[in-house]
């Protein structure tokens, strides 16, 4: 039975972990994906912490979301479809050869099991707080195709989303905050591509106890 406490650090200095995040990201652009590589996940990993940690969560917690933030997209080595549970299934064997504690590995697997669209759900704090990052990350640096000729509408929506922040009211709501260009994509665009997503960030804020709100360029969406 495993008891250690596994920590954010080991497991962002785990050269299996750094191999998997950039063989991933190798296969989705091969694929015509944004970025998903370690600006994503380190970002995905800060907010996911962050967010748990305004809300007043425990230590332990805020830790094992920074983890599963870090950790949630490198199924996509296998294949895109059906990435999350994947890599719930990798995360699961390097953290139990790493020696992480049960507890913790069930949650954090859980999480990443529980991140996609098709299948999420935040079936625990750890897991609302990393839909909640992943699922509002969108900016212009995430897009590879620099042919804007060829942009499709998933790289027009991220390329006009020019700042992209999310504020944790504590005791009233999680914001997604953008600045859109509007000559690049529209707001309906926007909501075209994203709207189950930011349905998805409707329930996980919820689960914490909290509305979410989206704001673009100032004014309120939803």
């Amino acid at each position: 039975m495993n008891n250690m406490k596994i920590t954010y650090e080991a497991v962002k200095a785990n050269p299996s972990v750094e191999t998997y995040i950039k063989k991933a990201d190798e296969s989705l652009k091969a694929l015509g994906y944004t970025e998903h590589s370690f600006a994503h996940v380190t970002k995905v990993a800060v907010v996911a912490s962050d967010i748990l940690k305004i809300l007043g969560y425990s230590e332990q917690e805020i830790e094992l979301a920074k983890i599963a933030g870090y950790l949630h997209d490198i199924g996509n080595v296998v294949n895109r479809i059906d990435h999350a549970q994947s890599g719930a299934v990798m995360a699961f064997r390097i953290l139990d050869k790493m020696g992480a504690d049960d507890e913790d590995i069930a949650t954090i697997i859980t999480a990443i099991g529980n991140h996609d669209e098709s299948t999420a759900y935040p079936v625990n704090p750890v897991a609302a707080a990393l839909i909640l990052a992943d699922k509002t990350d969108v900016r212009y640096t995430r897009v590879r195709n620099q042919d804007f000729a060829t942009f499709d509408i998933h790289d027009r929506v991220n390329y006009s989303v020019k700042e992209s922040e999310v504020i944790v009211r504590k005791g009233e709501c999680i914001e997604l905050n953008l600045t859109i260009d509007t000559k690049e994509c529209s707001v309906a665009n926007y909501f075209e591509i994203f709207l189950n997503r930011m349905i998805l960030c409707k329930k996980a804020a919820e689960r914490l106890d909290h509305a979410f709100r989206l704001v673009i360029n100032g004014q309120q969406l939803m």
